[in-house]
């Protein structure tokens, strides 16, 4: 396998960029944006909805108000539980004291 090979599963958006239909916010079904971010979007963006968990992701979308460009901001990854509770007790093992002298 090469690099380009493995790679995590995408995500799905309502977000379609294009310069080809006016931007549209019909969250959270569909929202249509520029391809290209403004000098606006800095100070002009608001939160739609609320975050959303899909797969190991929590996330929200952002829209700008004034130009309509949008996105999907990562807020946080969700701990992998069992990965997670393998490495704790690794370490717990890695730090015993061998006491049979």
């Amino acid at each position: 396998m090469t690099i380009g090979q493995f790679r995590e599963p995408t995500m799905t958006t309502i977000v379609e960029y294009t310069d080809r239909k006016r931007p549209e916010n019909r969250y959270p079904v569909r929202i249509i944006s520029p391809p290209r971010a403004g000098s606006c979007c800095f100070s002009d963006m608001e939160e739609l909805g609320e975050p959303v968990e899909d797969g190991r992701w929590v996330f929200q979308y952002k829209r700008c108000k004034k130009c309509g460009f949008a996105l999907r901001v990562i807020l946080r990854e969700i701990p992998d539980v069992a990965l997670a509770a393998g490495l704790r007790r690794t370490l717990v093992k890695s730090f015993l004291r061998d006491t049979a002298g």
